[in-house]
């Protein structure tokens, strides 16, 4: 039997194979690990959907494939998975449906078209206070599909709906108020006349990153403020309690207390945690920080979120930092590790240089870059002069929704907590 490529996600459809892990005359089992495919940013594992002998490779490293290609042949199949029907078929009419959290946007329907403006039919069943959302956000319960008993309405239907209706403008492939003019065709030119070049093809993640950037970039409206922290008592309180991390398996830089402080500033500014929803035309206010972390990779910019970090202890944070880097570095993270970012770090302090203007990680309102330290002079409030570690930061953020008055606040709030880092926060 030939055992071809699943449907992955909602909005995966194809990928390029970075590893093949098995070869011919392998005897392997169903759900093994056959290929590991690049889709987007995350490397999948693909599991084979058969037991057998690895007759023949039919993908090679390198290659682009899509959903139904032919990965490999076997002899001696058996426990093959049943294959998935083409569309998912309709619950019937008060059959149980497993309940689903009203965070959670995914559709089973994302490929299905959207209704058009003329296609309003019977209106379903729903609540008096869905109907008054779905009135305040003007989504015509006509439209929507109900996932409770009889295709009554909920407010995840609601949201399902929303995140359909943004997933169709992206892959329109502008925003509705986007400027024509900034849509650019490809130029191609011809280098070599000037002298001698070498040509090498982009990869995926170079791809997605350079189209995420420009997205960024130019949909966003970027202002970015400077400053600087003395970290003199971070700097002292990681030497006092350097060992003691260490021999509880976590590295104590900078970073944890970055995070902790920068979590404390997003609590007191809930704008700079907070996304706008450009099609329902609201402002999203999350109550939950998963903050993301820029890592620089030999393949590219990854970007894995460290979720919840407002209820995890220094030891947990740096603990977990350490994970994080090594699975960015090594192309292990998961498309599920980079997803609900709410706020993102770009450190480049162990790289070197200054202070730098991040770009916003969309849908996120605002990003923190951080500089080298390094000791200069310092005016004490004592009217001393002294050699200080000074750590640039700047943030980048959404003019749109945030002021440059709370944006100063916000960057005092931040180089406060900093400077002022409590050491209760760091004892084991």
């Amino acid at each position: 039997m030939d055992v071809r490529l699943p449907k992955i996600g909602d909005s995966a459809d194809s990928g390029t194979v970075v590893s093949i892990l098995v070869k011919a005359g392998d005897a392997i089992t169903a759900g093994q690990t056959i290929i590991e495919l690049e889709q987007e940013k995350a490397v999948a594992p693909i599991p084979s959907s058969a037991a057998g002998t690895v007759a023949e490779i039919r993908v090679k490293e390198g290659e682009k494939i899509s959903v139904g290609t032919v990965i490999l042949t076997l002899t001696g199949a058996s426990g093959a998975a049943t294959a998935p029907a083409a569309a998912p078929a309709k619950a019937a009419a008060g059959a149980a449906r497993p309940a689903r959290r009203a965070q959670v946007i995914e559709d089973d329907e994302d490929d299905a078209p959207l209704a058009d403006a003329g296609e309003d039919g019977p209106i379903p069943a729903a609540s008096p206070y869905v109907r008054k959302v779905a009135r305040e956000l003007g989504i015509p319960l006509s439209r929507v599909t109900g996932s409770e008993s009889g295709g009554r309405v909920v407010l995840t239907d609601l949201a399902r709906y929303i995140s359909r209706l943004e997933r169709a403008v992206a892959r329109a492939g502008r925003y509705a108020d986007e400027p024509k003019g900034l849509s650019f065709a490809p130029v191609s030119t011809d280098f070599s006349v000037f002298g001698p070049v070498v040509s090498e093809p982009l990869t995926e993640l170079r791809k997605v990153i350079a189209s995420r950037m420009v997205e960024n970039s130019v949909s966003l409206p970027h202002v970015t403020q400077f400053d600087d922290v003395d970290l003199s008592r971070i700097e002292a309180l990681r030497k006092q309690y350097k060992a003691a991390y260490e021999k509880a398996g976590a590295r104590l830089t900078p970073t944890p207390f970055i995070i902790k402080a920068l979590v404390s500033a997003l609590k007191r500014h809930p704008r700079f945690n907070a996304s706008v929803n450009e099609v329902a035309q609201t402002l999203v206010l999350k109550q939950y920080y998963h903050i993301g972390i820029a890592v620089d990779t030999d393949a590219g910019l990854l970007v894995p979120v460290l979720k919840d970090a407002d209820k995890k202890s220094l030891l947990q944070i740096a603990q977990e930092l350490t994970a994080i880097a090594e699975k960015a570095r090594d192309r292990k993270v998961g498309a599920d590790d980079m997803k609900g970012g709410t706020f993102t770090i770009s450190n480049q302090g162990a790289i070197g240089g200054g202070h730098f203007t991040p770009i916003i990680n969309k849908p996120e309102s605002a990003i923190l870059g951080i500089g080298k330290t390094a000791l200069k002079p310092v005016v004490t409030a004592e009217g001393k002069i002294e050699a200080r570690p000074m750590m640039p930061i700047t943030v980048s953020y959404d003019h749109r929704i945030i002021d440059g008055g709370s944006a100063a606040r916000f960057t005092v709030d931040l180089v406060k907590a900093l400077q002022e880092f409590p050491e209760t926060d760091v004892k084991l």
